[in-house]
């Protein structure tokens, strides 16, 4: 059995709460936030539109490492994300991982056991967050979606949240040394994907059409984040600041 098939890589489900973030998660959140905010001039808005409970999958643009911290930062509940197998059993790495909900995956061989380790987790109440793209990108651009995700749109049946990240290419860059750069980052948290529209395109035949929809949600967002880093006026007007 591969740690990916392994049901919550473990951790025994008793141990972890879907809302509730436990110490590591907190102690981690607190420096970040003055990190953050000092050196990235960090902003996050659209935070409301995440359910303060009930599952749901979040759906991410790569541009760094710092991805998962930049999204999991501004919300008062705990995301899931999935990470290679291989950066378990580094020391430290691997304790911070399996004490901050992250669920390993061999990206060689993915097996349908990691599907149903993300499913256990969203209809635990869990938010679940995956970056599509499925590498980091170099311009900042959104790159196109790999189909991965489609499985679990349909089997969940809950809220799909769109987040668009700007700038922390620049911050942490995929080429060159592994170093935070002082760099405005923002981000912004979008609306739930029309569960209608969800349902409409979650047919056989469909994917392409599914697959595009989820990316110009995320599309959508990302510029909103550019646009807003830049000093130009968005969609939205205030930001939801970091508490």
């Amino acid at each position: 059995m591969t740690p990916s098939d392994r049901p919550e890589s473990r951790q025994a489900a008793s141990d972890v709460h879907p809302t509730r973030r436990n110490a590591v998660w907190l102690t981690l959140q607190f420096f970040l936030r003055l990190i953050f905010s000092v050196w990235l001039r960090y902003r996050a808005r659209g935070i409301e539109r995440v359910a303060a409970s009930g599952g749901g999958l979040v759906l991410i643009n790569h541009q760094s490492f710092l991805d998962p911290l930049l999204v999991g930062v501004p919300l008062q509940r705990p995301v899931s994300y999935l990470a290679r197998d291989s950066l378990f059993p580094i020391p430290f790495v691997g304790w911070v991982l399996r004490n901050t909900y992250v669920m390993p995956i061999n990206r060689d061989a993915a097996s349908t056991g990691t599907i149903r380790q993300a499913i256990r987790r969203i209809d635990a109440g869990f938010l679940v967050g995956l970056f599509p793209e499925g590498t980091r990108c170099v311009d900042g651009e959104v790159g196109e979606f790999k189909p991965g995700f489609i499985s679990l749109i349909r089997r969940i049946k809950l809220p799909v949240y769109p987040v668009g990240i700007a700038g922390a290419h620049e911050a942490m860059p995929r080429r060159g040394l592994l170093r935070l750069c002082p760099r405005k980052v923002h981000i912004v948290f979008g609306e739930p994907l029309c569960p209608e529209r969800l349902k409409e395109l979650s047919g056989k035949g469909q994917e392409e059409a599914l697959v595009e929809f989820a990316r110009n949600a995320v599309v959508r967002c990302q510029a909103e984040a550019e646009a807003w880093r830049q000093g130009m006026s968005t969609s939205l007007k205030q930001p939801s600041e970091p508490t």
